[in-house]
């Protein structure tokens, strides 16, 4: 590292105002500043010193992201050998699922950080480092069958006109690996929904060969709640692509149809105990998205008039990308409340509005991403409501 750090203290005044490549410059200082914690401190006019920068905290959710993305890349494997009749062993699985998501995710960052690089360069500033995380987020939230160009695509939509066209990096109103989303399943809708885009069933350059077994069905949980008929209230059961009965336990584990990395809730837990315990998100939001989420499901089990309305609480907390969507995307620090209270009640609604949803409008049987979605409109008069009534409490308290 010693020799990495000398290498880029001699080329840094090439990089530099006067220098050949000056004209690279946030390039430059992105590239040295993500390997090296930045040496430069504040002289004056500051009440704390912290060696935390967004790059460090952008790092440590890719780490909490890493359980559920490669389970994701297993389960990949997994369902396609469940698909074709195949059992080639764990790690034949785990490389299949892996070729397969991989190119996702390099597409993701080149356009993505493609962009920013661009911006920077054009508006002469430092590279913003929010795209790190936003990276890995888009390929693990869409379908294993989604194809790379519209990846592209909605990526570079969604970095340019959700993002940048505000400002940037901590400016963007919306959060960016949910729009890149919306914009694929309202543009795209063919690619991100029904029961031919979750479950891999042809080859991954050149490995996992096979013939689909009869019977498969490629349709998520989510997906045959959705279309289930009155007349099965108090008899459905989710089943697995084979047709086997799907227990709540399979639903905790992941190895179930789903996003490539929203299926397992246990992956997430994990990466939700990371994020608590580096105080990188904000355990209010998280557990009132659960809390709001597990009442809404339980009120309408209550009045169900159909099956979507009477799937357990506990189901629902584990289907889709409920509980990725909890831990990873309502704790957004940019898009979400900011006060203490507001915490609480944007937590709240986020989990209610995703369980609404699902309930009430089949043509939308996942819920959690227009959920946030709209809240992340709502989070400022969330936080406007809170400090002004902070404000009217503590004015009747300073006259008396």
């Amino acid at each position: 590292m010693k020799a990495l750090r000398n290498y880029l203290d001699k080329i840094k005044p090439t990089f530099e105002e006067g220098g050949k490549l000056a004209m690279f410059r946030s390039v430059f200082e992105g590239v040295e500043t993500f390997l090296f914690v930045p040496s430069t401190t504040s002289k004056s006019g500051v009440h704390i010193h912290d060696y935390i920068d967004s790059k460090r905290t952008m790092t440590v959710v890719i780490i909490a992201l890493l359980p559920a993305l490669l389970f994701g890349m297993y389960n990949v494997g997994y369902q396609h050998n469940l698909a074709v009749g195949a059992d080639p062993g764990f790690l034949m699985t785990f490389i299949f699922g892996f070729l397969a998501v991989l190119p996702k995710i390099i597409v993701s960052y080149v356009v993505g950080l493609g962009i920013e690089f661009a911006v920077a360069q054009v508006k002469k500033e430092e590279i913003q480092e929010g795209f790190l995380v936003s990276g890995i987020l888009i390929p693990m939230i869409v379908p294993i069958d989604t194809p790379l160009w519209m990846i592209a695509v909605a990526t570079a939509f969604a970095v340019v006109f959700a993002k940048e066209v505000f400002g940037g990096t901590g400016y963007n109103v919306f959060n960016v690996a949910l729009v890149t989303r919306a914009f694929l399943f309202f543009a795209y809708p063919a690619a991100m929904s029904g029961d031919q885009v979750f479950v891999r069933t042809a080859d991954t350059f050149g490995l996992g060969a096979g013939t689909v077994v009869d019977g498969f069905s490629g349709a998520t949980p989510l997906g045959q709640v959705a279309i289930a008929g009155k007349d099965m209230i108090g008899s459905f059961q989710t089943v697995d692509v084979l047709g086997n009965p799907m227990t709540t336990w399979d639903m905790f584990l992941g190895l179930i149809p789903g996003s490539i990395g929203e299926t397992s809730v246990l992956a997430i837990l994990i990466g939700a105990v990371i994020l608590l315990y580096t105080q990188i998100a904000s355990w209010k939001t998280m557990l009132s998205v659960f809390v709001g989420g597990a009442l809404m499901a339980a009120i309408f089990n209550m009045i169900g008039t159909t099956v979507a309305m009477c799937v357990s609480p506990i189901d629902h907390l584990f289907l889709g990308g409920f509980a990725f969507g909890a831990v990873f995307m309502a704790t957004d620090p940019v898009t979400s409340a900011r006060t203490e209270t507001g915490k609480y009640i944007y937590g709240f609604l986020v989990g209610a509005m995703a369980i609404i949803i699902r309930a009430l409008n089949p043509g939308y049987p996942e819920g959690m991403m227009l959920a946030i979605l709209l809240m992340n409109v709502f989070a400022p008069l969330i936080d406007y409501y809170v400090v002004e009534s902070n404000i009217t409490r503590r004015l009747k308290r300073a006259v008396k």
